[in-house]
């Protein structure tokens, strides 16, 4: 007997991959959790039916929403984190000696217990020092915050169910009021291939625009998100990604990536002609 995990990418098209084995499936108050072991892509994690990662692509999302921002601005000592509850987020940023604090949070405090027991790849930085994890709604933490992060890095599910609220302008608004007056904003994006996804996409790019005086989006590719074709959101109160890249004082750092390097940064926000329409 053969068993295959497959997501619906739409209506009329399908993504499988063959399991060798199912290693957890829990069911908790906000979505049902289910870590599944395969051949092609090692472990991987769905949320509701939903992939979220594979241990083989993962360090292609962890790396692009971390990298981008911390390319702009390298002297960031302060970052909240919403969502993140697989941890590679913030395994990316401990990279960085210099920052000082991670606040992490992410509502569902089942999501990190799974991801640090199945996914150590991921989850294995998230009892860093500097790590401060709040297990509460992003949207209500942000709203008491001013003035106080360098960056914010929402590393959301998709825009319905635990991960709605983190699509608003009004959640926007309130991640505008946290950051400092050069805060950057960066955040999953969706896909702008397939027609639902691109509708999200070119949702959640309107509301950044009508709150940050600079926002924009930036590409990559992921082997198992729905067409492959991904994009982030870039926002910020000061800073252009590409004009104000400091790629001479990141490349000190030493950082070693298997995806992001500083012209792959360039590249990233050079834009196909339809995700340019999608987000006029």
């Amino acid at each position: 007997m053969e068993l295959w995990y497959t997501e619906e990418h739409t209506k009329n098209v399908r993504f499988s991959i063959k399991v060798d084995k199912q290693l957890v499936s829990v069911k908790s108050d906000f979505q049902r959790i289910d870590i599944f072991e395969s051949q092609e892509f090692g472990r991987f994690l769905t949320l509701d039916g939903f992939m979220m990662l594979t241990e083989k692509d993962e360090f292609i999302y962890h790396e692009m929403i971390t990298h981008i921002p911390m390319a702009v601005n390298p002297k960031a000592k302060k970052i909240l984190v919403i969502g993140a509850g697989d941890g590679g987020t913030v395994r990316e940023l401990v990279k960085y000696e210099h920052i000082e604090r991670i606040d992490m949070v992410e509502i569902d405090k089942m999501v990190v217990d799974v991801c640090r027991e199945y996914l150590p790849k991921t989850a294995n930085k998230l009892d860093d020092e500097r790590v401060c994890i709040y297990y509460e709604d992003g949207l209500k933490f942000v709203r008491s915050k001013t003035d106080e992060y360098d960056i914010v890095i929402v590393d959301s599910t998709d825009p319905f169910g635990p991960g709605e609220d983190l699509f608003t302008r009004e959640f926007y608004g309130n991640c505008f009021n946290a950051l400092k007056e050069d805060g950057i904003l960066v955040n999953q994006h969706e896909s702008p291939y397939y027609e639902a996804d691109a509708k999200a996409t070119a949702r959640a790019n309107k509301q950044l625009r009508a709150v940050f005086p600079f926002a924009t989006v930036y590409q990559l590719h992921i082997p198992t998100y729905p067409s492959g074709h991904w994009l982030f959101g870039f926002a910020s109160k000061k800073y252009n990604p590409v004009g104000d890249l400091k790629a001479d004082e990141w490349n000190k750092f030493g950082i070693e990536t298997r995806y992001y390097n500083t012209e792959l940064h360039k590249g990233a926000f050079a834009l196909p002609n339809y995700v340019k329409d999608l987000i006029k």
